[in-house]
Order: structure tokens, then C-alpha cells, then sequence
């Protein structure tokens, strides 16, 4: 395994020239590391992946398939991972026999208006509950509205820019003017948190495509500040050539936004404690939010447009649990 961080840290720099999230990062980087230890526990050593031929890979996916009983996703994240790495790292020109597991057709889990407001109200009072009423409202992701900033809220025109979401593209979506007091309030606590930041010293935050270099003082500026901010300051999330800042204070306390998992939990609870009996998360939030545009009668376009989709056949997957579709014809029995 000596040549193994030779070999991710060449996979890393693959995946960052072409721009691929940091969750894509670790899943990849996971998945390479998983297929060299799992020929290393099968023959007692290890080898280089350009010593292992595709009967090895397919060996790995049947493995995953059949031991480990992983969800077709996840097999084919992980064939996908490997395919980056023989194809665009590694530049060697061999035959994948390995096939794409076939993904079940799930329709997605929406609650009812009475049910997202019984969710709404059981989460307390703050950030958990107003970025889920923006999930609802305007029908973003968890990651982009824990990535949002001060910057992308537009109270003038009742929108909010998401940017860098699913696939680098950017989006307008419209702002809840019921959440607008509790976002003005929000923007105001972290103000406040910036300026006593700034005093200690800290104030920096990540900044994406080499900003630093742009303007060296947009990493403590107020408008770039994480709209909801971590609890506690911490260390750069990923090592210095990753975030473009190329000086010397790449050392500095900055401070990241809230952690996804601790709004999913959030969320989660929230669930149980309405007493509704759905396995929702936060993205039953976006679901619903879809949903119930598509059964008040906004077109499907529009629909499209607000979730960031590149193909409306993504959308069309609401007509299937809206009302207005199949679930909606009265059931025969219901007429004797």
C-alpha cells in the first residue's frame, strides 16, 4: 500500500480539475480504497490497480451485490468511481464488462399540508426550523441551504440565489415572506457573531474558485459569511490547494456552516414527534414542496425550473403522487 496516497492524492487532483463536489470526492476516494483492500485481504498483498483487470472489478461489484447486499445506487457509485479512476486517472483503455444495476422506481415521500405544518412546529424555534421552512417554501436541497450565504438574499425582490447547486448551476427560487422576519433576524445574529469573530482574530471563511486571490478581504467579509453558521470555529474542511487560497494564513479559523447531518436529525425528530408515521427527511420537504405547486396548478415547467432540474422527466415523477394524477380517481368502492 506504499504507493496508495500517491495514488488518491492523483485521484483528488482528477476530481478537482473537473470540478466535482467533495462528497463525490470521499465517496470516490472511499470506494478506491475499499477495492484495493478488498484484493489485498483476498491475496495477502497489495497491488496497484493497473495490475488488477476488469474481472477485478467485477469481482468487487459482485462482492458488494451479494455480501455486502449494497442499493443498486450504491453499486453504481461505486463502478463509477472505479471507471474515473482507470479511465481518468490512471488513462489505461480496458473493457468494463461490469454492468449497472438496475435502480428500483421509488416515488417519493410527501407529506400533506397539515402534516409539514405539524412537522414546522415541532421543531423549536431557529435555524433548524427556518431551513426547513425553506426547504419547504422554496423547494432547495439540505446542502444548499446549509451553503447558503448573506449575500444570496434578496429581501427587494423576494428571491434567493442558490449557487453551485446540483451539477455548478446556479438558480433563482422565491423567498418565503413568511420566513423573511426570522432571515432578517438570522442575518443579524450573524452579524453580530462576525464582528466578536473578527475581534478574536478569526472572521475568515471558505471561498470558492481561488477568491482569496481576487480580493484578499473577502473572506471576513459580512456578505460572505455562511447564512447558518457552525457552532464552533474549526481548520480549513479541506487541505490547502482544494479552497484556491494559496497564501500563507491557510492556517486560519474560519467558520463553516452548519453540519447536514445535525439538520437531518433535526428534521427527523421532528417527524416522530408530529406523530406522522412516513420515513420523511428533509427532502420530503422539496418533494412536498413540488407537489403541492403541481396540485395548486403551476406547470410542470415552472416546477422544473424551481428544483434546478436538467430534464423534466425528473420533475414528471410528481404527477405520480399528486392528487391530481392517479392517486386522485375516486375508488370504485367508495360509490356503493
Amino acid at each position: 500500500m506504499a504507493s496508495s496516497p500517491k495514488l488518491l492524492d492523483g485521484v483528488r487532483d482528477a476530481l478537482r480539475l473537473r470540478h466535482y463536489s467533495i462528497r463525490t470526492e470521499e465517496a470516490y476516494l472511499r470506494w478506491i480504497t475499499e477495492f484495493l483492500k478488498f484484493h489485498h485481504e483476498k491475496t495477502g498483498q497489495w497491488q496497484h490497480p493497473s495490475a488488477l483487470a476488469s474481472p477485478a472489478v467485477n469481482e468487487f461489484l459482485t462482492h458488494l451485490a451479494v455480501s455486502r447486499k449494497v442499493a443498486a445506487s450504491t453499486q453504481n457509485q461505486a463502478l463509477s468511481a472505479l471507471l474515473f479512476l482507470y479511465k481518468q486517472v490512471l488513462q489505461l483503455e480496458i473493457t468494463f464488462d461490469a454492468v449497472w444495476a438496475k435502480k428500483p422506481e421509488r416515488l417519493p415521500v410527501v407529506l400533506s399540508i397539515d402534516e409539514v405544518r405539524r412537522v414546522l412546529c415541532a421543531i423549536p424555534e431557529g435555524p433548524f426550523q427556518i431551513m426547513a421552512g425553506l426547504m419547504y417554501g422554496s423547494g432547495m436541497r439540505l446542502m444548499e441551504a446549509c451553503r447558503m450565504r448573506v449575500k444570496d438574499l434578496d429581501f427587494e425582490r423576494q428571491q434567493i440565489m442558490i449557487r453551485d447547486g446540483k451539477g455548478e448551476k446556479d438558480r433563482l427560487v422565491p423567498l418565503p415572506k413568511k420566513l423573511a422576519p426570522h432571515l432578517t433576524n438570522q442575518v443579524e445574529f450573524v452579524r453580530q457573531q462576525h464582528a466578536n469573530d473578527l475581534v478574536m482574530g478569526a472572521g475568515w471563511v471558505w471561498l470558492p474558485y481561488a477568491m482569496n486571490e481576487k480580493d484578499h478581504s473577502a473572506g471576513r467579509q459580512l456578505a460572505w459569511q455562511y447564512l447558518f453558521p457552525a457552532n464552533r470555529l474549526s481548520r480549513d474542511q479541506r487541505p490547502r490547494e482544494a479552497d484556491g487560497d494559496l497564501r500563507d494564513d491557510t492556517n486560519q479559523l474560519r467558520r463553516h456552516h452548519v453540519h447536514d447531518s445535525s439538520v437531518q436529525k433535526g428534521v427527523t425528530s421532528a417527524v416522530r414527534a408530529a406523530g406522522i408515521n412516513k420515513r420523511a427527511s428533509c427532502h420530503a420537504l422539496r418533494h412536498s414542496f413540488a407537489t403541492h405547486l403541481l396540485e395548486s396548478g403551476k406547470d410542470i415547467r415552472t416546477i422544473q425550473e424551481l428544483l434546478g432540474h436538467t430534464d423534466v422527466r425528473t420533475t414528471m415523477i410528481y404527477t405520480h403522487v399528486s392528487t391530481l394524477g392517479v392517486t386522485g380517481v375516486q375508488s370504485p368502492l367508495d360509490t356503493l
